[in-house]
């Protein structure tokens, strides 16, 4: 049996006594169920589900109706078994530990038959002491008891009142009483997501044996000193010392960089002991700032923190350090009653654009190094710089941050409480408790976190009462609330840091709910905090509807995977609208009917006889909508962001709901299941271009805002382009004087009445003409080409099926698709299939011949192929 020994540190001529090592424990184990019936091999990281498939026990979990025939195997109590050699004398070691680094969710633990330790968190690690009981030879169990059993019992234990929501909506075929287990509360599903209540160690496990003390764990948080100008760093270290005598020795701290060679004097006792180290940064010394993606560089150092101690004992830390300041500016605005809502990086207002983050996977042993990187890569190349790690799913691996420190993302973390109330009791208060502490240490040495926020709508929740609970009762469920994210999450946070802001709930009004004894009579104000809004009732073409709020973090519309995302987990008798499997995929009460509603205000809807041609034709018209939706909504946030109209605006902030899938499922999402763009994520990579121009009418006028995210002001000039749908050259065209377009603003750039600009273009109605329109100096464009409709395309006069033909070549490793069209065409959607990668545009307005287009493929692959598996569709060919 192959054991990864790790020696942390190993002692130079000191003799193995004093060595520190590390045996991980992952690779091979067995798991058994409940009653003994079914025993196969395992891996570890993983869970139950993925062992299951990977012995081709059960097929894709994700296939068909398999939620629901695969129920039992949340359903039961299964173990997880692991014997191994120790290798090392277990006899010349003063402490051994068990460390288990994630465990889903609840089990009793036992070594060699013999009680260890129980877990009730999936979101902590747990170390447990096995000095006396660890042999040579060992048998490891971890007994699992069935989550959804689990919490059902906690919900029955708490009689003095109920806590809801007991159950979801029944559309959603999930479990009950999620909010009982500190577990991801999307794995007893949602309403975009299937229920999986996995079992399973999801991260390392491993044993750690010393003599004399061990690093438990190491932090660092940069803080800067306003009043001084200047630099330091706090580093924070936690030991486990065994010795009975004090443990001398030094900390030297090595950040090459930036000139900084540290030696302390380090006195460790007996018991856990705390390290805390200052270095200031000479202000000689410059220190080069992390930024947002789009606004600088990403600029890290290298640090390595050695610790010395008696008898040559040695850790050492290395670590990449980031600098960057942040602030929640929260004050009076002129014009305005209420309060601001933004973020200061660096002491530069942000407007945070991007989506919301939720778990790629439900089984976390399917989420690789390789799928974080793409999505995250999605997010920047998408113009993002922003992602909120919404409260219903986990606290994000390691690797995620990292990625999202490298790349420039910032992060609005939230707890992983979400749609609920919860318990307060002593256990469950307990659990929580070491659960925040553990995620604010591991979390908050990365820059690309910016805030902490309580948890996911639960303060509207209860203030707007979801839950139909009686009014005698609420001060029972307000005290609750505050208990629990006030006087517990809060707390720990700001004990454990106060380098980033901390919200109690989102959304919220921020200071506002805090003077209200944390709960404000209207969370959705949009005066105020943050806002989440959905509507899928009115005109998502109409802006009027959407909130001219502070700060936007939710909002979106649903849309179809493609049908290559699709086909992978369904069979023929699935592939139409009205299918079971299409209704059954749905867990939006009514979503499937919503979007076609959404779709038909705007759009004819497709009514080919043959039913696989109407499935696809509804799936790309879902799509449509989907990015026209999100692209009004997003644009009107932006334009906001200078301007206070009737008293309401500066939005800062607009983050759509949601950036990706969980699976293959109609969704709300911008990324499929994988991480195949869907249309929304390519104009999103328009309607979040650092300079943009956005078109909208009021009274039958047409105006033109532009938006800049840039630093610096520029010189440019604008240009308006009026086509018939019948001709691809403009019946008109002009372009405005040179102006000056300032930094970090939107402002006014045109305005005419409809009328007016429809007179100075030969034949133009507003049905038979598109205008569309750009940013340019003479000799370079500035931003993407944007484009207004003067009236519905259902309405379109002179629309003609185009027909585009592509040639395909390549050059280095990209694909070029030069694109020939027949006649103007809107929605121009170029689809590959399976295969991975991205086009550098899609779902665009085609008013020109000609247009070349480039494919950056994610996996190998040749001009053959990509001819085979090419499709091209506009919004012509779907009537």
């Amino acid at each position: 049996m192959l054991l990864r020994l790790l020696l942390l540190l190993a002692l130079c001529g000191a003799g193995s006594a004093a060595m520190v090592v590390s045996v991980s424990l992952r690779g091979s184990w067995r798991i058994r169920s409940g009653n003994g019936s079914l025993e196969l091999p395992a891996e570890v990281p993983g869970c139950v589900h993925s062992a299951l498939f990977h012995q081709r026990l059960i097929q894709d979990p994700y296939y068909r109706f398999n939620n629901l025939n695969y129920r039992w195997i949340a359903l039961d109590n299964w173990t997880y078994i692991k014997k191994f050699k120790v290798p090392f004398d277990v006899s010349k070691w003063r402490k051994v530990k068990l460390v288990l680094e994630g465990v889903d969710t609840v089990t009793a633990v036992l070594l060699n038959n013999v009680p260890v330790g129980e877990t009730d968190n999936m979101f902590r690690s747990y170390s447990f002491d096995i000095t006396h009981v660890v042999q040579a030879v060992n048998i490891l169990e971890v007994h699992f008891q069935s989550p959804v059993i689990y919490a059902d019992q906690r919900s029955k234990v708490h009689t003095h009142y109920s806590v809801p929501p007991n159950c979801p909506p029944r559309v959603q075929d999930g479990e009950c009483h999620v909010n009982f287990i500190r577990k991801a509360q999307c794995s007893f599903s949602w309403d975009w997501g299937p229920s999986f209540p996995t079992q399973g160690l999801w991260k390392d496990v491993r044993i750690e044996a010393y003599n004399i003390c061990h690093l438990n764990h190491f932090t660092f948080t940069p803080i800067y000193d306003n009043n001084i100008q200047e630099w330091n760093l706090e580093i924070e270290s936690s030991f486990d010392v065994i010795s009975s005598k004090p443990v001398l020795g030094q900390a030297i701290i090595a950040i090459p960089e930036l000139k900084i060679q540290q030696t302390n004097s380090v006195e460790l006792y007996h018991g856990e002991r705390i390290v805390k180290l200052f270095v200031k940064i000479d202000k000689s010394v410059t220190v080069e700032t992390w930024w947002p993606h789009g606004h600088g560089n990403q600029t890290g150092y290298n640090m390595t923190v050695l610790f010395k101690l008696d008898g040559g004992l040695s850790f050492e830390k290395s670590a990449k350090v980031y600098f960057r300041t942040v602030e929640l500016i929260e004050e009076s605005i002129k014009g305005s009653r209420g309060l601001s809502f933004y973020f200061k990086i660096n002491g530069l207002p942000i407007f945070l654009k991007g989506s919301n983050w939720i778990p790629p996977d439900s089984f976390q042993d399917r989420v690789t190094s390789a799928l974080l990187r793409l999505l995250l890569q999605s997010v920047v190349d998408a113009n993002m710089n922003a992602l909120r790690v919404w409260g219903g799913g986990i606290y994000e691996q390691d690797e995620f941050y990292e990625l999202c420190d490298e790349l420039g993302i910032m992060v609005w973390q939230d707890f992983m409480f979400a749609c609920a109330l919860y318990p307060t009791d002593q256990d469950f208060m307990d659990s929580v408790r070491a659960e925040v502490a553990y995620q604010v240490r591991r979390l908050k040495s990365h820059p690309s976190v910016i805030t902490w926020s309580g948890n996911n709508e639960n303060e509207a929740a209860l203030v707007l009462n979801w839950y139909n609970i009686q009014s005698s009762n609420l001060s029972t469920y307000i005290d609750d609330y505050v208990t629990l994210y006030v006087k517990n999450v809060r707390r720990i946070v700001l004990e454990g840091d106060q380098t980033r802001p901390f919200i109690t709930s989102s959304p919220t009004n921020g200071a506002r709910s805090t003077a209200e004894g944390w709960l404000s009579e209207n969370p959705y104000d949009p005066n105020y905090g943050d806002v989440h809004f959905y509507d899928y009732v009115g005109d998502c073409w109409n802006w009027k509807i959407f909130p001219k709020a502070r700060f936007v973090s939710e909002y979106g519309y649903q849309s179809w995977p493609s049908f290559s995302t699709l086909e992978k987990v369904s069979s023929k008798e699935d592939w139409s609208y009205g299918s079971k499997f299409a209704h059954h995929r749905q867990h939006f009460t009514d979503g499937n009917y919503k979007m076609l509603h959404q779709a038909e205000l705007h759009f004819k809807l497709p009514q080919s006889a043959d039913q696989l041609r109407k499935f696809k034709d509804t799936i790309y018209l879902t799509q449509v909508m989907q990015a026209q939706c999100v692209k009004t909504e997003t644009e009107f946030y932006r334009r906001s962001r200078s301007e206070i109209v009737h008293g309401e605006g500066h939005t800062m902030g607009a983050l759509y709901w949601q950036l990706n899938d969980i699976w293959q499922a109609p969704s709300w999402s911008s990324l499929e299941y994988g991480g195949k763009w869907k249309m929304l994520h390519y104009f999103a990579r328009h309607f979040f271009a650092p300079l943009l121009p956005v078109g909208f009418e009021n009274e039958d006028v047409f105006f033109i805002y532009g938006v800049s995210d840039l630093h610096s002001d520029h010189k440019m000039m604008l240009t308006v382009r009026v086509h018939t749908w019948s001709s691809l050259e403009p019946v008109c065209s002009e372009t405005t004087k040179p102006f000056v377009m300032k930094a970090g603003e939107s402002a006014l750039l045109y305005d005419k009445p409809v009328a007016e600009l429809l007179r100075g273009c030969t034949n133009c109605t507003r049905q038979s003409c598109v205008v569309s329109f750009y940013l340019s100096t003479d000799r370079e464009l500035l931003s993407p080409t944007n484009y207004h409709f003067l009236s519905s395309p259902k309405e379109a006069k002179g629309l003609h099926k185009a027909n585009i033909t592509a040639t395909i070549s390549q050059q280095g490793d990209t694909f070029v698709f030069h694109l020939k069209t027949s006649a103007v065409a809107p929605f121009v959607w170029l689809d590959v299939g399976s295969i991975p990668g991205r086009f550098s545009d899609n779902g665009f307005l085609m008013t020109e011949e000609t247009r070349t287009v480039f494919f950056y493929p994610w996996k190998p692959t040749n001009e053959s192929e990509l001819e085979r598996s090419f499709h091209v569709t506009s919004l012509a060919d779907i009537y």
